[in-house]
């Protein structure tokens, strides 16, 4: 038994249920079952066969109904690694039960579902941490490491483009199920949020293609940003999928008063004058595991996490914005 201020009297190793059984799951579980501080007792997935066969290779009870396992008394977090739609519900739930949670970004499609489950997690003195591993990427080091080199920072393009051909009917290509695109993939925002601070307005335009071969879903997206930060930075992002899209695209440039930062997929530079120097950049591998064993110190020992629910939040709140502007095809001020 370990007491600390935030989270007395947790017993461990502590049970633990997970909420869905795709690659961030199994990346999860795979970590659970390695650190002596932590149980695996229970998967609810989305089809029966798929949670059996995943329960069995992870040594875990399958449940049918999510609703169960966040319900069980013998669990006492709850990871949630399913569609996006799903997380706000199934976080309200799990808080609500009495269980402390990890769920992956979004926190929720919907901002004043965000900010009550937020509210909530404080009420009832609950972890509730977002995942946002593209913050302890190498990259996201590499450039945080750079800054001070380039001097005042006033210009970034982010622009992640992803062609595929044919366009796949999966949930991520549903509108209903993943959320507007810089919500389901609010981590383009939150690295820039993260670095610059905070932001006062951000314009959006989206457009989206329609499958023609599969109802509900779209073909193609692409969503353009621009957000202007309060320290003056103004930053354009690009996201885009799909089968309208030709060219794959994955880089960030920041320029700054004495230099700029380019990152092209795994690789990045520092430039200066007529100077390219090339910057050391950490894999992208075992994120996930890193997350779920720095929650269980924190669970453990109160050691701070590398996000907390507010900045999450916040960036939530500025792609909220970016749908909000691209619906009425106005400026949107961030409050």
């Amino acid at each position: 038994m370990t007491d600390h201020p935030s989270y007395p009297s947790i017993a461990f190793p502590i049970g633990v249920g997970l909420i869905g059984t795709g690659y961030a799951a199994k990346m999860r579980a795979e970590t659970l079952k390695t650190d002596a501080r932590s149980h695996l007792i229970a998967v609810s997935g989305h089809s029966p066969e798929t949670t059996a066969t995943f329960s069995q290779t992870h040594g875990a009870e399958p449940i049918s109904l999510w609703a169960d396992l966040v319900n069980r008394s013998d669990v006492d977090l709850v990871i949630i690694s399913t569609v996006n739609r799903d997380h706000g519900p199934m976080v309200r739930a799990a808080l609500q039960a009495g269980k402390h949670v990890v769920v992956e970004y979004p926190l929720s499609l919907n901002l004043a579902e965000a900010e009550e489950l937020v509210a909530i997690a404080k009420a009832t003195h609950k972890l509730l941490h977002v995942e946002h591993i593209e913050l302890l990427s190498g990259i996201h080091g590499a450039i945080a490491d750079a800054l001070p080199k380039i001097g005042t920072p006033f210009y970034v393009r982010s622009s992640n483009l992803n062609p595929q051909h044919p366009a796949p009917t999966k949930w991520t290509y549903q509108p209903e199920l993943f959320g507007f695109p810089f919500i389901g993939a609010v981590s383009r925002i939150h690295r820039l949020t993260n670095l610059f601070g905070t932001v006062n307005t951000v314009s959006c335009q989206a457009r989206f293609w329609d499958n023609p071969n599969a109802f509900g879903f779209y073909s193609a997206c692409l969503c353009s940003a621009q957000l202007r930060f309060a320290n003056g930075l103004i930053a354009e992002l690009n996201y885009g999928k799909g089968d309208a899209i030709w060219q794959a695209e994955r880089n960030l440039v920041v320029h700054g008063a004495d230099g700029a930062l380019v990152f092209e997929g795994e690789e990045g530079s520092l430039i200066q004058g007529s100077d390219r120097y090339p910057l050391q950049v950490g894999s992208r591998r075992g994120l996930f595991a890193k997350d779920t064993t720095m929650v269980l110190d924190h669970l453990e020992q109160g050691t701070p996490l590398y996000v907390t629910p507010q900045e999450s939040l916040y960036a939530l709140r500025v792609a909220d914005a970016a749908l909000r502007s691209s619906e009425t095809n106005q400026t949107i001020v961030v409050l």
